[in-house]
């Protein structure tokens, strides 16, 4: 049967145009919605690693269910409608291991479904690894509120891993919010972390949620620390999914943004790794130089 399914995967097989890119870090895209106002007082944040919907159970699933990174399964769909309900509580959410439309998902725009289904007004996919019709690696953006200003980032590194950075509000005084999935080995992970802290560090609020495949005492020590981002008192442990006793996935805040709640999904059980959610008073300074826009925005082009 497996035969059979990687058979008919080759004779479908086409490459897509774009093939697989080994361009250098640094800025790949920017996007100028336009800008929605924001809500007057708390914001709900997620980050989930959706692993495109395969929904590992278990260590030995890697390799006996490993034919499914490769080749859609009977629920891949109804994985990620099902990921879709539980991502619809939510305001703004970051996703990793997304697919953006192969022979794995059935074709389907995982993020767009999603988005769809959820209701989200506002999705953004960056794409990672372009691997045809085998697979769309994608980073993902879910909002209910539309940011002013949006980049792709390529991190350094291997290629495959990347950063969106969404501002919103107004640039006066903007709400930055970064959604990510490093590297798994220490040397290119800090490497990356030093290349976002560069980027982020002369504003006031970001919050960066993802995949970040490294424990908190780590990143304590790692060149993201000097950003004094705040990380929970308490370990969140969301992986393995199953038996959860690692804290992975992050949503890490500047000092200056007051955490209403935080949280792991525990019963959510659709991915080998757990969603972990967090509220935020949103800042009054960002608030007021969002209200008191009232003209168009200037391009950051």
């Amino acid at each position: 049967m497996l035969f059979d399914r990687t058979r008919l995967a080759y004779a479908d097989w086409k490459t897509r145009p774009a093939g697989f890119s080994f361009a250098r870090e640094g800025l790949k895209r920017r996007r100028r919605p336009s800008m929605i106002a924001l809500p007057d007082e708390s914001i709900k944040l997620l980050s989930f690693n959706v692993q495109a919907g395969i929904g590992t159970q278990a260590f030995g699933d890697y390799f006996t269910g490993s034919w499914k990174h490769f080749v859609a399964h009977p629920d891949s769909v109804g994985n990620i409608e099902r990921i879709a309900e539980v991502v619809r509580d939510y305001d703004v959410v970051a996703l990793q291991e997304v697919d953006g439309g192969s022979l794995r998902s059935r074709n389907l725009n995982q993020l767009v479904h999603m988005a769809t289904k959820a209701e989200f007004p506002f999705w953004h996919q960056q794409l990672n690894r372009n691997l045809g019709r085998l697979g769309q690696f994608s980073n993902g953006l879910l909002s209910r509120f539309v940011p002013y200003h949006i980049e792709d980032h390529r991190l350094p590194g291997l290629p495959g891993r990347g950063a969106i950075i969404a501002r919103y509000g107004h640039p006066d005084n903007p709400l930055i919010m970064v959604g990510v999935h490093l590297a798994l080995g220490e040397k290119y992970r800090n490497a990356q972390l030093s290349y976002l802290s560069n980027l982020l560090r002369e504003h006031k609020h970001v919050i960066i949620m993802g995949d970040f495949n490294c424990l908190p005492e780590q990143l304590v020590r790692s060149p993201l620390a000097e950003l004094d981002l705040v990380m929970p008192d308490d370990p969140l442990l969301t992986y393995p999914s199953w038996a959860p006793d690692r804290h992975i996935d992050h949503i890490l805040l500047s000092p200056s943004l007051e955490v209403a709640r935080r949280e792991v999904l525990t019963d959510c059980r659709l991915s080998d790794h757990l969603p972990v959610a967090t509220e935020i008073v949103l800042p009054e300074d960002v608030r007021e130089a969002a209200g008191h826009a009232q003209r168009a925005l200037p391009r950051h082009d």
